[in-house]
This record gives structure tokens, C-alpha cells and sequence, in this order.
């Protein structure tokens, strides 16, 4: 399943909603999936629902300290210094100006232009799968923290002179990636270059200012979602860096073992994050469309679906949020445990990562691979005057490599893999979150049932969304 969706740069989608009210035709995605697969997804299902729910039959009868020794053990790779993070931050600014001027300036059309290829593709696909092996890139290539140190020696200013009420928690930055996915799934036009420059240099200029109110550190923590999410993700991460600046070597999903309890605001960015991206598989299915009267061979466009993907979008975050808070609540109770459940799923939430980052590989996979070579292309010309920066303004774009009964199988095996593994991953680090909330083994299996179920059910969704055939 290739379309891109979900992806997010430095934008200002809390400026859009305006703005994206104005009808414009929707621009077409390279990559989208241009057959119905036809392989036996049923089997896929049930062997894909059979190795999550053995998963968990495996992980009760263990003993209940071996996980927990096995996952803590770290190999240390080298000292890490942070000496040149602003000058990192500074060059990806410098850049990130240039995509600015490039969406404002150059070619109109979002295969051409770096912008749309650079933000959509090469920043939140491939950086956020960066992200699950190498841990947090963001904190060194994001384009504020050099401008703000410098901005900072050249006043003499202090680290932000304003707090942010705490009661807030990470709300802004919740509302920030609800802006942000609605702008994506539902606007008609988010690959306009043009529109995506303004409101990426709107965005940049707004966290920059909350920046210097609140502090870089404050502010990234909890208002700006891209730094969040990136910090969410990193935990997944086959390395970390302890705070003797050690870079060291892990199992993934280890760091998922050692997270704190999320207050509410955590709890639904994660669930939004998961959820978004599970819409944006639904909403082009024929299911959908035909659920909502809508023709699936005669797509109407983005423009006529607002309103239907706007209640989509709320429905399905809605929707898990109510399922995962329900088991975690039936976990507490088969377990005995009558305490309120807001600090269960603070920490249990943390046993979604791996199925997001899963969601992640599988669906923007045929995404990378081919829109990834239009914006090798297009960073060679940027503002299309004939330029050849790289060397690679005329290569061949390869789409075939998406494309037939082949490459299908390989592809679809390779996503349902990741689908698969992600939700095995994920009932294991709820396993070793459940005996930090009931030490008793026999209770964190009884707590972990209901989650499980869950989770199969969320496997076998994943795995029907990428069969499905699509329209749009």
C-alpha cells in the first residue's frame, strides 16, 4: 500500500484550516497501488492472528525474570559527543530554507518540486524509519535548535523566561498532529509547493517564537508533535545513549521497558498517531467509500470527502481509544486490581510503538521506494531551471519496482512481515510493562489477555487493509 499519508515536516497545519477550505483540485500520488492483490491474505490472517496470540502463551509460561535479563543487556559502541548538534541544526535550516524557496518559486508540479518529495517521502518516511533503528536523529536535524542557541548568544537571553502551565501536558502537541493529519488525510491539496512552503515557513516561524516563550527544551518536549513523535519512535530504537554519553547497542523495543507512565495527553498522542495512520489505510478502501454511498469506480476526489473524512478521522482515533482503554480496564479487573486504570494505560500505551512504527513500514514502503527517487531527481533541480546539482536531474525513475505480479509478492510478504513482527514486538513489551504494574506473573498474564486480544484483532485490520483493493 503506497500512498503517502501521515508524513509530517515543519509545517504549519494549525494556520491551513482556513486556507484548506478553499476547493482545489487534489493532486495524484505516484505511487499509489494501481492492482487489487490477489494472494490468499486469509491465510496470512490467521497465521499473522496465530503467532501474535502464541506470542503471549509463550511469554506467560516463561519465568518472569528472564525478559527482563535478556532485554537489559547493552553493548557499548563508542562516546558520544554533542559538540557539533548546532551546527547540524544550523545546516538543516540552511537547507530547509531552500526547499522553502524552491516550494515558493519553483516547479508547481509535486514530482518535480523537492519540496512535497523531500517533506512527504525522504523526511517523514525514511527519517521516521531512521528513527526506529538509530534512535532520536530529530534532536540533531531539526531546524530550530541552532537558530535558537545562536539566537540565544547573540541576546544574551535565557532558556525561556515563561512556563508552560503544566496541567496543559503535552495537549499542543496533540492538537498540533490532529491539525497536521487532518491537513494531510482530508485537505484537498497538501502537495501544492507552493501552499506547503507557506505554511512549513509559518509553522517553523510559530515554534520558533513558543521556543523563545517557553524554552527550546519545554517546547519541544510538549508543544512541538514532530519533535514528540520522533522521541516517541526513537524508543524503539536498536541504540541509545545513556547519560554517560555512551552510544550503546540494544534489543529493540528495550528502551519501551524502561519508559515512564504518560499522563492522559501522552496516552492520546500516541493513540492519534496510530490511529491516523490507520485511517489514511481505511479511507480509500471500497469499503469505506461504499459504507459511505460512494461509488468507489467513479472517485469523486478529496474535495467532495471532507466532511466524511473529517468524521472518519475522529471516529477512528475514537474507536481505539475506546477498545484500548476497555482492555485495559478488563485487564485490571481479571487481575484483581481495582485501582484506577489512568496509570495502566499511561504505561501500557507504550506497548503500541512497535505496532505504529510496524503500520509505518508497511505502508509508506512502495511509497519510499518509488517516490523516493523523484526527490533524488528533483533536489538536482530545484527551482527547474535546467540545473544538475547531484548529477541525478535525469536519472531514470524506476516505478516497475512496485509494480507486477513479482514485485507484489515480494513487497506484500515484506509488509505483512513487518505488520506481523510489530505486533508480536508489541505484546511482548506489554508483557514486560505489566509485571511493573503487577509483579505477581500469573496476574500480569491475567492483566495482558484482554491486550492481546486487541492486538490480534489489530493485526488481522493491518493485514486486510493491505489486500483490500482502493480507489482514488
Amino acid at each position: 500500500m503506497a500512498r503517502r499519508s501521515f508524513r509530517a515536516a515543519p509545517i504549519a497545519y494549525f494556520f491551513l484550516l482556513a486556507v484548506a477550505s478553499v476547493p482545489t483540485p487534489a493532486l495524484a500520488h505516484a505511487s499509489d497501488r494501481g492492482h487489487v492483490l490477489l494472494l490468499p491474505t486469509g491465510y496470512y490472517a490467521v497465521g499473522g492472528a496465530f503467532a501474535v496470540g502464541a506470542s503471549f502463551l509463550v511469554l506467560a509460561l516463561l519465568p518472569p525474570d528472564l525478559l527482563e535479563r535478556l532485554w537489559r543487556k547493552r553493548l557499548t559502541l563508542f562516546h558520544w559527543s554533542d559538540g557539533l548538534r548546532p551546527l547540524v541544526s544550523l545546516f538543516c535550516f540552511i537547507c530547509f530554507a531552500g526547499l522553502i524557496a524552491a516550494g515558493l518559486f519553483g516547479s508547481r508540479d509535486p514530482l518535480s518540486n523537492p519540496l512535497p518529495l523531500s517533506i512527504w517521502t525522504l523526511m517523514w518516511v525514511g527519517l521516521t524509519l531512521l528513527h526506529g533503528l538509530f534512535g532520536n536523529l530529530w534532536s540533531w536535524l531539526n531546524p530550530w535548535y541552532g537558530p535558537y542557541r545562536l539566537a540565544m548568544r547573540l541576546t544574551g537571553g535565557s532558556d525561556g523566561k515563561t512556563q508552560l502551565p503544566h496541567r496543559l501536558g503535552c495537549w499542543p502537541a496533540v492538537a498540533l498532529l490532529f491539525t497536521f493529519a487532518w491537513f494531510e488525510l482530508v485537505d484537498p491539496a497538501p502537495d501544492d509547493p507552493a501552499r506547503l512552503a507557506l505554511a512549513a515557513g509559518l509553522y517553523w516561524l510559530a515554534s520558533f517564537a513558543a521556543m523563545l516563550v517557553f524554552g527550546y527544551g519545554e517546547w519541544s518536549r510538549r508543544g512541538e508533535f514532530l519533535s514528540v513523535f520522533f522521541a516517541i519512535v526513537s524508543r524503539f530504537a536498536l541504540t541509545e545513549r545513556d547519560r554517560a554519553n555512551r552510544l550503546r547497542l540494544c534489543w529493540p523495543s528495550a528502551r519501551l521497558l524502561d519508559a515512564e507512565t504518560l499522563p492522559p495527553s501522552g496516552v492520546a498522542f500516541i493513540l492519534l498517531a496510530l490511529s491516523s495512520v490507520s485511517f489514511d489505510g481505511l479511507s480509500k478502501t471500497f469499503f469505506w467509500l461504499g459504507l459511505n454511498g460512494i461509488n468507489p469506480l467513479e472517485f469523486p476526489g478529496r474535495t467532495a470527502l471532507i466532511g466524511i473524512s473529517s468524521t472518519g478521522l475522529l471516529l477512528t482515533f475514537a474507536a481505539l481509544a475506546t477498545v484500548f482503554l476497555l482492555a485495559v480496564f478488563a485487564g485490571q479487573r481479571m487481575a484483581g486490581d481495582n485501582s484506577p486504570s489512568r496509570a495502566s494505560a499511561g504505561l501500557l500505551v507504550w506497548s503500541l510503538v512497535p505496532i505504529a512504527l510496524a503500520y509505518h513500514i508497511a505502508h509508506y514502503l512502495t511509497s519510499l521506494l518509488v517516490d523516493g527517487q523523484y526527490a533524488i531527481a528533483a533536489l538536482s533541480d530545484p527551482f527547474g531551471r535546467g540545473w544538475n546539482l547531484f548529477g541525478t536531474a535525469h536519472m531514470q525513475i524506476q516505478a516497475g519496482i512496485a509494480a507486477g505480479a513479482a514485485s507484489a509478492w515480494i513487497l506484500w510478504n515484506i509488509q505483512a512481515s513487518a505488520i506481523i513482527t510489530g505486533h508480536m514486538l508489541a505484546v511482548l513489551v506489554a508483557h514486560g510493562l505489566a509485571f511493573h504494574l503487577h509483579p505477581d506473573s500469573r496476574k500480569a498474564a491475567l492483566s495482558q489477555f484482554p491486550l492481546t486480544l486487541l492486538m490480534i484483532g489489530y493485526t488481522v485490520f493491518g493485514l486486510w487493509l493491505l489486500a483490500t483493493p482502493t480507489a482514488g
